[in-house]
């Protein structure tokens, strides 16, 4: 198993390595194959309720501006 700051550093490592325009289009890859990977290990309704509170968390920071 990967410890979450081994992941924070490849992610972080992934992103360096692409052009700057490049890297949402990363991210949004990364959540939508893990979203996917979610259904397939916990289920839909597990996925759907972390989908849910990321997009919850994303509408919070976005009104706090």
């Amino acid at each position: 198993m990967i410890a979450p700051l081994e992941t924070a550093a490849l992610v972080a490592g992934a992103l360096a390595d692409r052009p700057v325009a490049a890297r949402g289009l990363f991210l949004r890859e990364l959540l939508a194959h893990a979203a996917a990977g979610l259904v397939v290990i916990e289920g839909e309704a597990e996925a759907s309720e972390a989908v849910y509170r990321l997009a919850d968390a994303v509408v919070a920071r976005g009104s706090a501006r």
